[in-house]
């Protein structure tokens, strides 16, 4: 088969376009596949009128290799002059816009780009840093442009940090992809992704998870029908503040004990107040068992946290208040001020707490999102670019069309 006529079948090339050389430079350049348009059939790019031609540009573009060796198109383009439109260039079948790289080569770099980060995909094909982002963020706007309106039942909104410690990004998840991605974590980075929803899906929502952060609380409450009925407060969370709560009476009352007797029962303790006892070793259980019947303050804010841990079972939402309620009742005159601290907190974000116990919702998806974010971070030694930083989370976790038009995946 002569070489013109492999590379039109290779690449789909079909009138008005031709193949007109195929040069074969090795080990130079590697194989230069020319192609040319015959000048019939142009029209407007924009309203598809019949135009005449105006004059070409030469265009070059990368293309998957032909065996081991690079090849490239190269291609005089035409432009055609349109009465409405003024002058364009006509659309190339082979690759979109303006990209220096072919559909099929794109479709390459993203599958690399799914496995490996922006660094080694360049150096693995010999490209540019920026032109392997620039096929990245490409996918990522085409994927967001093709996405369909989501109505999703249940949401998670987390948030995760960008780059210093108090740098953030607010996460809106669903169970199996991220759905927005804002700068910040004030109301503002919730705000907006509210308001471009349509009513109908914010009115179809049944739940909302999240942590008790008052910006994200308030703008749903702005913008969600019924919002105190479906904010769910995260189980995790609860429970991380009530064993912060926990060990720091343990730690007032060691060093008040070391002060006063030199008691050191609760030395090297910590840990044990913290685990779940499910998670206990045999050996460990019966230590902690003298710990936890002892005259400690530190035993009576773990059966405070404990027995919290333990309304997570309601089903029914009465039921569950009235549970929670009893609760509140002991820890607030339990004389152990963080914990009557996380008691009030818990008062003040009842509605949610309860909403989360009798459907069941955590955030421990949107959680699980978040390690992720972290891992792309770290895999990536860190992104100085927020834009590239929300790229790469929609790349990775936004469940998006990625490929180019041309490429049929």
């Amino acid at each position: 088969m002569h070489d013109r006529e492999l590379y039109r079948q290779i690449l789909g090339i079909q009138a008005p376009w031709e193949v007109s050389e195929v040069e074969v430079d090795l080990p130079g350049t590697g194989v230069t596949v020319h192609i040319r348009h015959s000048g019939e059939g142009l029209s407007c790019p924009q309203c598809a009128a019949s135009c005449p031609g105006y004059d070409t540009r030469t265009r070059k573009w990368r293309h998957l290799d032909t065996c081991q060796y690079k090849t490239w198109l190269v291609a005089e383009v035409p432009r055609v002059e349109c009465q409405e439109h003024g002058v364009h260039q006509v659309p190339v079948p082979w690759a979109e816009g303006n990209s220096r790289l072919t559909a099929l080569f794109e479709a390459l770099l993203i599958d690399w780009l799914k496995v490996a980060t922006i660094s080694e995909v360049a150096n693995r094909l010999d490209l540019g840093w920026s032109v392997v982002a620039g096929v990245q963020e490409r996918a990522v706007r085409r994927g967001l442009a093709r996405r369909a309106q989501c109505f999703p039942e249940d949401i998670g909104i987390d948030e995760t940090s960008f780059q210093k410690q108090h740098e953030y990004v607010t996460v809106v998840s669903t169970e199996d992809r991220v759905l927005h991605v804002a700068d910040g974590r004030g109301r503002d980075a919730l705000d907006g992704w509210y308001a471009a929803q349509p009513p109908e899906m914010l009115a179809g929502l049944n739940t909302v998870a999240m942590d008790m952060w008052s910006p994200y609380i308030r703008s749903t409450v702005a913008h969600v029908p019924d919002a105190w009925m479906k904010i769910a407060f995260d189980k995790f969370h609860v429970a991380k503040h009530l064993g912060d709560a926990v060990d720091l009476v343990r730690r007032a009352e060691h060093k008040a004990l070391q002060s006063a007797t030199g008691d050191s029962v609760l030395t090297s303790t910590k840990y044990l107040w913290l685990q779940h006892p499910d998670r206990m070793t045999d050996r460990a259980w019966e230590y902690f068992a003298g710990l936890k019947s002892a005259n400690l303050k530190t035993a009576r804010a773990w059966a405070i946290k404990t027995h919290a841990m333990c309304l997570w079972d309601y089903k029914s939402r009465g039921w569950a208040r009235r549970g929670w309620q009893s609760w509140y009742s002991w820890a607030i005159r339990s004389q152990l001020e963080p914990i009557k601290k996380v008691a009030r907190m818990i008062k003040n974000h009842l509605d949610g707490i309860v909403t989360a116990v009798v459907t069941g919702v955590t955030n421990a998806r949107a959680e699980g999102f978040n390690t992720l974010i972290q891992k792309l971070k770290r895999d990536a030694r860190g992104f100085r670019n927020r834009d590239r930083f929300r790229a790469a989370i929609y790349f990775h976790l936004g469940g998006l069309d990625l490929y180019p038009d041309a490429v049929t995946k």
